[in-house]
This record gives C-alpha cells, sequence and structure tokens, in this order.
C-alpha cells in the first residue's frame, strides 16, 4: 500500500522528501568540480557482486528490498565524491532509506570488470556505461520487478531531492506517472509562474521563436529552464555563468532563460506552438535549472538536468560547440580525448578540432 503521508504533504503543497525545503542545498556550493586526484571511496555497505545484474536483482528482492540501483562513478570526480560524502554519508535519513529499499551495485565508468546485464548480455563496464549513455557521473540507474527500469538519473542532485526520486519509485508513482509531474506537486506552478528569474544580458528576449524546422539556425540553441527561489539556479548564476572563458562559449551559443511554470508563450525548435510550462512538461524536465542544447536543425543533442558547476558547464558547452556527439559514443568519452590532445581551455572557437 502506498503510504498516506506524502500524500497528505501534497495536500499542504509538498511531498514527503520536499518537506525540508531546500534541506543539503549549501553542499552545492562545495562542490569544486576541477581536475585533481580524489580516489573516492564507496561505503561499506555497498552490495558485493559478481556482476551478474539479473542474480543481484533477485538476491535483492529475496532480501525484501524493491530492486537494485546501478552507481555509475569513476575515482576522481567531484561529483561522486560529494554524494558519498553527504548523500551516502552524513545524511543518515537518505543512507537508511537507500538500504532498506534497494542494493546498491557499483560500477566504475572506466572499468574492465564484465558485467552481464539483466537480458544476460556480457560486456564490460565501460561498454555498459557508453550503452547506456551515464554522460555524467555519478548516474543512477533504478532496476524493479522482474528487471524494469523505474527511473535513470543523470549527475548530483542534493538529498531531499535524491529521496524525492527514492519515494518515487518505492511508492511506485513511476508506473502512472513521469517524475516530472510527481516533482511538479512540490512546486505548484502558480506559485513560481510571475517571480522574477536570474536575469543575465547574454540571454535573448522574446518573443521565443524557437524554431528551426524549416531554416537552420546560425548557431547552436541553449534553453535555460529555471525557476524563482531556487538556489541551484543562483549557484549557477554566480561564478558559472559570470566566468569569462562560460561567456566566450556562450557567445557562440543562441541562449535563452524560460521560467519552466510559467505560461509564456514559445514556438519549440521543432515549430510546435506552446507555453513554457507545457514545454518543459513536454521535454520531461523536472530539476531546474536544466540547460537543453539543441543543433542547428532543432535536434536536442545533449541537456544537463542536474547540478553543474564551472568546469563541467565548461566542457559541455564545449562538447555541443564542437560537436562531440559525432566523434565519440558519450560525453565522458570525449572528454577524455580531448584531455590527452589538449587543455580543457580551447581558445581558439573558430576552428572545431
Amino acid at each position: 500500500m502506498q503510504r498516506l503521508f506524502p500524500f497528505l504533504l501534497w495536500v499542504l503543497g509538498v511531498t514527503g522528501a520536499w518537506a525540508a525545503t531546500h534541506l543539503g542545498d549549501e553542499v552545492i556550493e562545495q562542490i569544486e568540480d576541477y581536475a585533481k586526484i580524489r580516489n573516492v571511496q564507496y561505503p561499506d555497505w555497498f552490495t558485493p557482486s559478481f556482476l551478474d545484474l539479473r542474480e543481484d536483482l533477485r538476491e535483492a528482492q529475496a532480501e525484501g528490498k524493491m530492486g537494485i540501483i546501478l552507481y555509475f562513478g569513476q575515482k576522481d570526480c567531484a561529483y561522486c565524491e560529494m554524494f558519498m560524502k553527504v548523500n551516502w554519508g552524513s545524511d543518515t535519513e537518505t543512507v537508511n532509506y537507500t538500504r532498506k529499499h534497494f542494493n546498491v551495485i557499483a560500477i566504475d565508468i572506466w572499468g574492465s570488470r564484465e558485467i552481464t546485464d539483466l537480458y544476460g548480455t556480457s560486456m564490460t563496464e565501460t561498454e555498459l556505461a557508453e550503452f547506456e549513455e551515464t554522460n555524467f557521473t555519478p548516474s543512477f540507474i533504478f532496476y524493479v520487478g522482474d528487471g524494469e527500469e523505474a527511473l535513470r538519473l543523470r549527475g548530483y542532485y542534493p538529498p531531499y531531492q535524491f529521496r524525492a526520486a527514492m519515494e518515487y519509485v518505492v511508492d511506485g508513482y513511476f508506473h502512472s506517472e513521469t517524475l516530472q509531474a510527481y516533482m511538479a506537486r512540490a512546486h505548484p506552478p502558480e506559485s513560481y509562474s510571475l517571480a522574477p528569474l536570474n536575469e543575465e544580458p547574454f540571454f535573448d528576449g522574446p518573443p521565443y521563436a524557437l524554431d528551426r524546422s524549416h531554416f537552420p539556425g546560425e548557431r547552436p540553441l541553449a534553453v535555460f529552464f529555471e525557476q524563482p527561489d531556487c538556489h541551484a539556479c543562483d549557484v549557477l548564476h554566480s561564478e558559472p555563468l559570470h566566468d569569462a572563458h562560460t561567456l566566450e562559449l556562450l557567445d557562440h551559443f543562441d541562449a535563452v532563460q524560460l521560467n519552466m511554470w510559467a505560461d509564456t508563450p514559445v514556438i519549440t525548435p521543432d515549430g510546435a506552438k506552446t507555453s513554457a510550462r507545457k514545454w518543459a512538461a513536454h521535454l520531461g524536465i523536472f530539476f531546474a535549472p536544466t540547460i537543453v542544447f539543441f543543433d542547428e536543425t532543432g535536434e536536442e543533442v545533449f541537456r544537463i538536468d542536474s547540478v553543474v558547476r564551472l568546469y563541467r558547464l565548461w566542457g559541455v558547452l564545449e562538447y555541443v560547440l564542437y560537436q562531440g556527439y559525432f566523434n565519440a559514443p558519450s560525453y565522458q568519452r570525449w572528454r577524455e580525448n580531448m584531455q590527452n590532445r589538449s587543455p580543457v581551455y580551447l581558445p581558439n572557437l573558430d576552428t572545431k578540432p
């Protein structure tokens, strides 16, 4: 039976894990995502595995748990480090909730161990990470039932948001609604539709005629979906969006900012007439800020829908600008290739590598 407590909180305007408003937001500023040796360690309660995911799922359910979480990480990832330190470290509520309902299987995205997936296919850890398009670390895939994928998340989320995502799975809401719809009950649109956002001079103003279906754009498009009263948005608009190299990169994009709860008229890149709120729902956007990138023809090529700090933002802007999605099987692979051939800073923006 689904728990009534989150439903009662919804009646009051918030879902279960959102009741402690913004709890854990302060960890966002503590993520320093420059390159350095971190040697991230897993908690000792992670499940030892022979990496046959079919057996891992059966074992978890035999223990009375709902299923398994595949955790994709890398040893020197700043976001993984914070997740292990806080979400699955000092935040005992999140740790206990995770352990009660799931077994966690660790996957090293650069690892060579052989894995058998839920369909009986064998591949290495790296091959699985690329197959599952885990573009950011940490990434998480939730498997339940007879191997059904209930949810996947890419990137770092503060503890209260990660717990909300787990409740979405555990309480069975994934059967009937999207994570976006579930999260929206914590943020009634009328509360956020009129309040101002953090403005930047590089954002193009209305009317938001983004159609690229008839005539291609001259450069890629970055759409920033945000909301008022958003700490992660405030952090993005501090150092990352005021950095000189970020601004140099963004100068080669068309960029617009939309309130994801507002009824602002929009013509989308594929020519549809809608509103910012309906478009955000159609795209399944559940986290603010989310940045969705479209190429010159209006095709979505990438998105950031988790916490992003300066160096990850640099990397993604470069990846989209240099069309890295044509040259590598994943964002992580492209970043690795680029770091082996040149510094992160690529000054000649008029020449694609």
